[in-house]
Parts: structure tokens; sequence; C-alpha cells
């Protein structure tokens, strides 16, 4: 039999989702701080000869699926040339991207054309003067020009990712529901995490549990029905409002956590496996890579001590924690 990536408790993996950068454009609110972040020096990030190593090293362990994160991926320079990179290594079949959708217009054709299959786009606002806010800066304009590039070029599915939070953006989920209704988007409402969050802020403040969004739509009449997966939905519980074209899905690592069937691996930008996004463990790649058994041996390693449950709620309600979680911010780990 083959190997495979399997942890102690049985769960496959087959996706890796992979930091090209730590920097980014952008400052949202529940991702970096406005100020005084300190990026890896250019030599320290992995080139993208050395992903695509990395990956004709996982691809014969089943790894099909890859995301690139960052920071913001558009970012760095020549993106379109990883992606061909990794569209030709045998055995991947998807090439997704996460994006704040600000260069997305520049990029979608090269993207596509190098094999790039789909996009989502953080958008946790359609209020201009809000996303500005919550983005520290950025221009929602510019976003939904990224959009309309990825509808042109074909990219699918095409998902926005919202970060529902208490008091910011709650007050927006009929607007977002109701894109659904004449375009084939899924929206993807995300609960807001305590990842890298210093000491002494009030994360809880800003958590609000998605049974708001079902709520929304109770309380609006909008009738809503369970769905099948939407590809590549991983973690997200999807529904479609009645005759809608597009569907909407909630992730709720907080309130209903999916560790249970987790699939993915992270690889950050400096060259650490994170075996989970949410504790501290990781496993430095970068001095083995051009060897494939070590690199092999090391990700298999990093599975065998990932634990089974990311335990964020206990840190909603204050109780002790069974490992030590992360001080990285969330664009340092790629989310």
């Amino acid at each position: 039999m083959p190997k495979r990536l399997m942890d102690s408790f049985g769960r496959v993996h087959d996706y890796l989702r992979i930091s090209v950068t730590d920097r980014c454009n952008l400052r949202c609110v529940y991702c970096m701080p406005e100020e005084g972040m300190t990026f890896e020096p250019g030599h320290r990030i992995l080139s993208y000869e050395e992903i695509a190593e990395i990956v004709r090293t996982l691809a014969p362990l089943g790894v099909r699926k890859l995301r690139l994160t960052g920071g913001e991926p558009l970012v760095r320079k020549g993106l379109d040339r990883l992606v061909a990179m990794l569209s030709a290594v045998p055995g991947i079949e998807d090439i997704a991207l996460s994006t704040n959708g600000i260069y997305l217009a520049s990029f979608a054709d090269a993207l596509k054309d190098a094999g790039l299959t789909r996009v989502n786009i953080s958008l946790d606002s359609l209020v201009p003067e809000r996303y500005s806010r919550i983005t520290r800066g950025g221009d929602v304009r510019r976003v939904l020009q990224g959009l309309e590039a990825s509808r042109r070029v074909g990219f699918a599915p095409i998902k926005l990712n919202v970060v529902l939070m208490k008091g910011i953006n709650d007050d927006e989920v009929e607007r977002f529901l109701r894109l659904t209704n004449e375009e084939p988007l899924h929206i993807r409402f995300i609960e807001y995490m305590p990842i890298g969050i210093p000491g002494g802020t009030d994360w809880s403040a800003g958590y609000m549990p998605l049974t708001h969004v079902l709520d929304t739509c109770e309380r609006l009449g909008l009738g809503y029905s369970p769905c099948g997966d939407v590809y590549g939905n991983g973690p997200a519980a999807s529904y479609r409002l009645d005759g809608a074209a597009g569907t909407f899905g909630l992730i709720r690592p907080i309130s209903e956590h999916f560790c249970g069937t987790c699939n993915r691996l992270r690889l950050t930008a400096d060259g650490n496996i994170k075996p989970c996004l949410y504790w501290s463990d990781e496993y430095n790649v970068r001095s083995l890579i051009g060897d494939p058994a070590a690199v092999e041996a090391l990700f298999l390693r990093a599975l065998d001590s990932k634990p089974e449950s990311h335990e964020m709620a206990k840190a909603l309600s204050g109780e002790r924690m069974s490992r030590q979680p992360t001080n990285r911010r969330m664009s340092q780990i790629g989310g």
C-alpha cells in the first residue's frame, strides 16, 4: 500500500496550504496590527523552486489540492510562474488562491493561463467606508473589479470570505446573502478566531457565533435548505436560499469545530510545516529541501504531533488549554 499522509487519529491529509509571503498591502483588523509588524527578509522566504520541490515530494503521498496564501500572495512578483510550476506536478488536481482581491484584476488572466483553478476573495464589507476601516485603507471598488475579472476568466467556484464580527459587519448578512440570488457566488461566513491576538486583547468582544446568519434568514423569511458540498468548500456547512444561483456557507471553528475531518497541512513562507493553525508547533523543512526522503520524514513527524483538536473554544471561555497557542499573526501563518 502506498504511503499516505495520515496522522495518529486516522485523518488523511491531501491538502496543502502554501504561504508565499508574510507581507500584505492591507492591515485587516483581525489579521495584522496597524503598525509594528516585522516582516521576514527576502532571503528567509522560500523560493518558488523550493516550494515546487516540496510539492513534488508530497504529491506521491496523496497531496492533490493546493492553496496559495499570504499575507497577500499577489504582492509577490511572478506568482503565475509558481502556479505554472505547481500545475505541472503529476497528481496535483486543484490550485486555489486566497486573496484580498485588490490586485486580482491585473493578474487574473495570467493566473488562469498558468493553471489556477479557483479563487477565494476576502470581502468583509460591501460598504466602502466600512471596508476601508476594517482593512485600514482598502478600496472595495478594486475588490469588486477583481471579482468581475474572476468571472470573466472562468475561475470556478468563486467564493467570497466574510469574517463576521459583532458590532462591525453583522448587519450586512442580508446583503451578502442576496448576492447569491442571481449569480453562482458562494459566500462563506467565518467566525472570528483568536489567532495571534496579543495578551490583554479582548478577543471575545468581536466574536459572534454563526447562528446569527441562520437567525437572519428566519427573521427575514428567507427560505433556505442544506445543499451538497460546493467543490473545495472544506469545513463549510453549505446552504442555498430558495431559488438562488449561488450558496452560502458557515465555517464555525469555535462553535462547531471541524477538527475531526481536518485534511490540511500548512507551509509558512519561511519554510515551517504547521500541522495545526492554532498551536505553536512548527517544523522547519527548508534545510532538507533536495532530500525527498528527509522532507517526507519531517512531514510525517509533523503529522504525528498533530493534536485531535485546536481547542479554540477554550480560548473564548478562558479555560486552560493543553498546548501553547501560536503567537504568530494570521498573516504570518497563511490562514
